[in-house]
């Protein structure tokens, strides 16, 4: 018997890359400092002998779901997806946020669309993170020129490797001409900030036993016992507002949202729109949803309260833009279509109105 839903969304990232990127070593990264947060992953390997699950089932071990000898971009039906999706999504799993390492033969926008077109209630698309080889970036560009399309798909570009390079200038300038839009980050080993793809809870890093990946570097000492990492930097944002915000402002700043700026998270106020909710914002990439649940009855101050994390942002720029969002109390501002540019990112079935 499956179990109760949680009410709560846990994000599936899917992470992609070519054959030797670092995409293992990234996850094995995310894994060892993910802040005290439990990660699920979906491993997609090819061949009998599944060196990626190997490498990451030491840090994970029930919670790996291993798809072998076989790309799972080629199970179009994504109720076979959502089996495994399910798995690490049960509550009594404790999962923070899955990762789907995709094979790096895999077509990314294949598993994009597997994940969206999922109809668990308590999984969110959590963006495409696509990894990319500084060393050999030119050489695998030419011999797949179908690289350039990931990269147009994805919603972050981690550019590995860059300690392998006498200047990662030239990639990452070449790297921001071919995405729309999507952060760039430059990563030695993998070493991404977690933080950056999820929310880690508060607490203890978990670090688990030596993996496949640990055993077979060749760059000892690269992690010391002291914990001093090359995290790649993010820029970020808080905004609090205790004026109701505009729906139709706040619709057009997040169509309109600038290059770099990577994840959206927290809550919106919308007043008179509707005095009965408050809507909780998730977007990663281009991808962007509201929930609308009602206001907690213990008391606090009603308030939009928003973190904008990407790369290379103006953040003085999108202060002022989202601040351009606040309600002037116009009568207007209270109609009831003004909310239906944020009702078309409702998922269907959550009513506002209950």
């Amino acid at each position: 018997m499956s179990e109760r839903s949680s009410g709560r969304q846990i994000p599936v990232v899917v992470l992609a890359g070519f054959l030797g990127s670092g995409k293992t070593t990234l996850l094995n990264h995310l894994l060892h400092r993910s802040g005290g947060s439990r990660i699920g992953a979906v491993v997609n390997d090819f061949g009998a002998v599944e060196i990626d699950a190997m490498a990451v089932a030491g840090a994970l071990g029930d919670s790996t779901v291993s798809l072998g000898n076989g790309c799972l971009c080629c199970a179009v039906d994504a109720s076979e997806l959502d089996e495994y999706l399910e798995r690490l999504a049960r509550p009594s799993a404790g999962i923070d946020v899955i990762v789907i390492e995709a094979s790096g033969l895999a077509e990314p926008r294949e598993l994009v669309r597997m994940v969206l077109a999922s109809e668990l209630p308590d999984i969110v698309y959590g963006g495409l993170v696509e990894v990319v080889d500084a060393a050999e970036f030119d050489e695998t560009r030419a011999a797949h020129p179908g690289i350039d399309r990931h990269l147009a798909l994805a919603d972050l570009v981690v550019v590995n490797k860059t300690d392998r390079v006498d200047d990662p200038e030239p990639v990452l300038k070449t790297v921001r001409s071919l995405v729309d839009r999507a952060a760039v980050v430059p990563a030695t080993h993998g070493r991404v900030d977690p933080e950056f793809l999820f929310d880690c809870r508060p607490g203890r890093e978990r670090v688990g036993q030596l993996s496949f990946d640990d055993l077979h570097r060749d760059d000892p000492g690269h992690e010391d016992e002291h914990g001093t990492h090359l995290h790649a930097g993010y820029d970020s944002l808080s905004f609090v507002s205790e004026t109701p915000l505009d729906p139709r402002r706040l619709i057009a700043f997040l169509d309109s949202r600038p290059a770099g700026l990577y994840r959206i998270k927290g809550y919106v106020d919308f007043g008179p729109y509707d005095p009965r909710n408050r809507y909780a914002v998730h977007a990663v990439g281009r991808f962007l949803r509201f929930y609308p649940e009602p206001w907690p009855t213990d008391g606090a101050e009603r308030a939009t309260q928003l973190v904008l994390i990407g790369t290379g942002l103006d953040t003085g720029a999108l202060r002022a833009e989202l601040e351009g969002c606040v309600s002037d109390g116009a009568p207007h501002t209270d109609d009831e279509a003004g909310m239906w540019g944020v009702l078309r990112y409702v998922q269907e079935g959550e009513d506002p109105a209950a």
